[in-house]
């Protein structure tokens, strides 16, 4: 007999959430101190934007399970979308310690550091996740703009210019790119930068305006 959880997750792939809630609330129901199927009951809700649901949920997985990765993994993500940075980093700070090698974790973390404004707590979070994901152009992306953000001009030129490698139609890595150079004198190489940005996205309002001042 298949496992209720494996059931409910089966639904939700299918698009049956309705199915999946009635099997994580039967697997509550017949085991109430595990810790699993409240988090799967979460990750639904929390996917319906049932926000303050969701956290109840997660918070009772911790609650049975303090070491259930997942439940602080969940609630992180909730509280970011909510725009709650601190809880965010917090959760996914407890996500990491409990063991959970993710590279969208990392990926998280990093950004919750980089709304609090903390690019230098952010940059090992995005490269870590870079490690973990060579493909991953936005986590490439965050960590470059958190190096620039610190003046590191030329590494920062290095990761920014692997995005636009691994996506040649990302708008911001060139307009970063073309301020970069700006910065440091390249006047050329910037102006060539910023032009690629309004190539891809003729409205790109920053790269408009750099370009402007530039070539005053």
């Amino acid at each position: 007999m298949e496992d209720l959880n494996e059931l409910g997750i089966k639904a939700m792939q299918q698009g049956d959430f309705k199915e999946a809630a009635a099997h994580f609330s039967k697997a509550i129901e017949e085991n109430p101190l595990d810790s699993v199927p409240y988090i799967n009951f979460a990750n639904l809700l929390s996917s319906f934007q049932e926000k303050e649901k969701a956290l109840r949920f997660y918070e009772k997985a911790i609650e049975l399970d303090p070491k259930a990765a997942t439940a602080y993994y969940g609630a992180g993500n909730v509280y970011y979308n909510d725009e709650k940075y601190d809880q965010a980093k917090i959760m996914f700070e407890n996500a990491l310690a409990n063991k959970l090698e993710h590279g969208d974790l990392f990926f998280m973390l990093g950004m919750s550091l980089v709304h609090l404004e903390q690019p230098r707590l952010a940059i090992p979070y995005l490269q870590r996740a870079v490690e973990l994901n060579e493909l991953d152009v936005d986590a490439r992306f965050q960590w470059g703009l958190c190096l620039a953000n610190l003046e590191l001009l030329d590494e920062a030129i290095k990761q920014l210019e692997k995005v636009t490698e691994l996506d040649e139609n990302y708008a911001d890595a060139y307009y970063n790119l073309g301020v970069a150079f700006a910065y440091k004198d390249q006047g050329e190489k910037a102006l060539n930068m910023l032009n690629k940005a309004i190539e891809v996205q003729p409205d790109h309002v920053l790269a408009l305006h750099a370009k402007k001042m530039l070539t005053k």
